[in-house]
């Protein structure tokens, strides 16, 4: 059974938007093809970095949510350090309770993008 992760990588700002994107995407077709399947990627864009890294204010940052094994979260990680466009990365492993509020996250039911229920219904 393969577990599910989430990746959030912050690459560095002087990249351009095409070369950030190349770069993601090489990532997850390295982990496709060491077995992982893709649930939900999201691209955050250029955000401000909470500290100083490396004198770099701002970075790109991305979510990647897969399942895998170890063996692709390992060949990940190592690609990631191997980078230097890479700032920063972590890897999450989800329990079940994560899963579910991933999920419910994307279909609207929980968080800032919550769908509110617009009918009235009538109590008695």
């Amino acid at each position: 059974m393969l577990t599910q992760y989430e990746t959030v990588l912050i690459l560095t700002p002087v990249l351009s938007e095409d070369d950030a994107k190349k770069s993601i995407s090489n990532y997850v077709e390295l982990l496709k093809s060491n077995g992982a399947e893709i649930v939900h990627e999201e691209h955050w864009g250029l955000k401000n970095l909470r500290y100083q890294i490396g004198k770099k204010t701002t970075g790109i940052y991305h979510l990647v949510e897969f399942k895998g094994n170890g063996k692709a979260v390992d060949t990940l990680e190592i690609a990631f350090r191997r980078d230097e466009n890479v700032l920063r990365y972590m890897t999450v492993k989800l329990d079940k309770f994560a899963v579910k509020y991933n999920d419910d996250k994307r279909a609207g039911l929980v968080g800032r993008n919550k769908k509110v229920n617009t009918t009235k219904e009538a109590t008695v």
